[in-house]
This record gives structure tokens, sequence and C-alpha cells, in this order.
């Protein structure tokens, strides 16, 4: 398996705190692997400040306010074969509160905001209790694989 990752960030967004490329790079790799995805993938990430997430946020989920990741799934027409995923935007702004607010190192969550996104884009959602479940579950196992405490235990 192969990865083609692209990362960029908003103008302005301050690298401090930012994971690096190779973590982020990991992370998703083993997303990858452990949701049994097979052959080449290639994804986007948007690192936004919190007035890019509140207008992506805004124009494509109609909610006027930034949050923690969006997920941007690529829709090809049938038959074609590419290994494009899609896109995720993660907004730094709101991971770093939510890890404050959480008591959750920094790092942390925003290994846990990756592959959340990595698993929407590979079309794992959490729209009731069952699949909710089930998704919650995998990220669980994905991030103990990749060293990370359980994100759902309250701190």
């Amino acid at each position: 398996m192969t990865l083609d990752l692209h990362l960029s960030r908003s103008p302005g967004l301050a690298r401090g705190g930012l994971p690096q490329r190779a973590s982020f790079q990991r992370w998703i790799e083993t997303t990858l692997r452990m949701a049994k995805r097979r052959g080449n993938s290639e994804v986007s990430i948007r690192l936004v400040d919190a007035d890019e997430g509140r207008a992506l946020n805004r124009q494509y989920r109609q909610r006027d306010q930034a949050t923690n990741v969006l997920s941007f799934p690529i829709e090809l027409e049938p038959g074609i074969k590419l290994p494009l995923l899609g896109d995720l935007a993660i907004c730094a702004p709101v991971v770093a509160r939510e890890a404050r607010e959480q008591g959750k190192p920094l790092r942390d969550h925003y290994a846990h905001m990756t592959v959340h996104g990595i698993l929407h884009l590979l079309g794992h959602d959490h729209e009731n209790d069952v699949d909710a479940e089930r998704m919650e579950n995998l990220e669980r196992k994905i991030l103990a694989e990749l060293g990370f405490a359980d994100p759902y235990v309250e701190r």
C-alpha cells in the first residue's frame, strides 16, 4: 500500500502545535491498513484556521461555526477507479480548544480527528447508535495500535 498525502494549511495559521507530516502519514496508513483498505490511496489534509473552518462548515453543512474535522469523500462516476479517497479539513483552533477542555494531549486529539476523518472517507459514519458504536470501536482499536488512549474515556 502506498499513501500519497497532500498537506496544506491556511495562510497565517501558526505552525506551532501542528503535527508533523510524518505523524499524519503514520496515522493514515495505520487507519487504512486496519480498515482493510487495499491498494494505493491519495488524501489531502488542509489544516485550517477558525474563519476557514467556519466558512467550510457553513457552505457544506449549513452550520455557522467551525468544527473539528470535515470529511469530503471523493465521488467518482461508476466504473472509474482512482486511488483518491478525498479531503479532510482539520480546524486547528477547535482541535486545540477541545483537547484543553477534554484534558487530552493535543497530539492525541489530532491523531483521533485524523483517524475519525479517514474513516468517514472510507464510508463509516455515526448517524445511528449501531453505526456510531461500530465506528468508535474501530477508532479505539486503531488509536490503541498507534499507542494512544481511548478518546471516548472521560478525563
